[in-house]
């Protein structure tokens, strides 16, 4: 019984010391300033990784020898976002190397769960394939407008994991890149917009042809989204009283909207200067009492 106490006041007298505790405290702030030092590297490192890379791809977005801008800007933005990924995950073994925590071991132990995992992960694994070679391929890019199982808009990142598409009415698309199947890319080559406008049946043709042809020679030099000069088709339908005339136009991709508008408009505003009659909806009241006799 005497020897059972002697031996917890020695325990106690060890618990309580002063040195015992002197190198606790010092190795614990050892090691937070150590942690503390890595996760300040790793952020300036990151920080300082994402400027380079910034930089680097707008030096070559602005060579004349540049001909893949997208491109460019699509592999920009997948090296920041590795960078980020192996910058912080060895701030993470660091830490766990202050802390004497064996990572070899954790390593070794992670690959076996990883592998057990991976059997059960193929669709992971088919994304970050297919993610790998929509880039390598250069299928689409940051920036393009295209469609995608149904999913339609702007591509704003592309993963090695997923593809982000934002919608035209904000909402965004976060699309596995496993699950891609047919995509729709409006923003390789230059767009092509039909314009049909409808005049009446009675109206002028060929003073309506010559005005719309000297109006559309003046478009180049006023819109440079413009690849010629747009052409006009000439009479498309006649319904009823009503004549379906075309104008076509070549644009850079995407721009075909906007010039569609400014020609509706235009052409309109000349139809009423030159007095050349467009055809209106028209309603027609039958009355139906008339011829009724009493």
């Amino acid at each position: 019984m005497e020897e059972n106490k002697k031996l917890m006041e020695r325990y106690w007298d060890k618990l309580t010391s002063e040195d015992l505790w002197e190198t606790i405290i010092n190795a614990s702030l050892v090691t937070s300033i150590k942690i503390v030092l890595i996760l300040l590297a790793s952020w300036i490192a990151v920080r300082l990784g994402k400027k380079f890379i910034k930089k680097m791809f707008l030096i070559r977005m602005r060579s004349p020898l540049n001909h893949s801008e997208r491109r460019q800007r699509t592999i920009s933005r997948l090296l920041q976002s590795v960078i980020s990924y192996v910058v912080y995950f060895s701030a993470i073994i660091g830490i766990l190397s202050s802390l004497n925590i064996k990572v070899a071991g954790l390593l070794a132990g992670a690959g076996i769960v990883g592998l057990a995992v991976g059997f059960g992960a193929q669709s992971l694994v088919k994304d970050v394939i297919t993610g790998f070679f929509i880039i390598f391929e250069d299928q689409f890019g940051v920036g393009d407008y295209i469609k995608i199982n149904g999913a339609e808009g702007t591509v704003v990142e592309i993963g090695l994991r997923t593809t982000k598409i934002n919608g035209g009415t904000g909402e965004q698309f976060i699309i596995p890149n496993g699950a891609i199947g047919e995509v729709v890319n409006y923003s390789v080559n230059n767009s092509k917009v039909f314009i049909d406008l409808q005049m009446t049946t009675d109206a002028d043709y060929e003073k309506a042809e010559a005005v719309i042809n000297k109006y559309l020679e003046t478009l180049p030099e006023k819109h440079k989204e413009l690849i010629t000069a747009p052409v006009f088709l000439g009479v498309q339908n006649v319904k009823g009283t009503e004549v379906t005339i075309r104008i076509v136009a070549e644009t850079l991709p995407q721009q075909q909207y906007g010039v569609a508008r400014i020609i509706r408009r235009d052409v309109t505003k000349l139809f009423e200067e030159h007095s050349i009659p467009m055809a209106h909806p028209k309603m027609m009241f039958y009355d139906k009492g008339e011829g009724r006799s009493e």
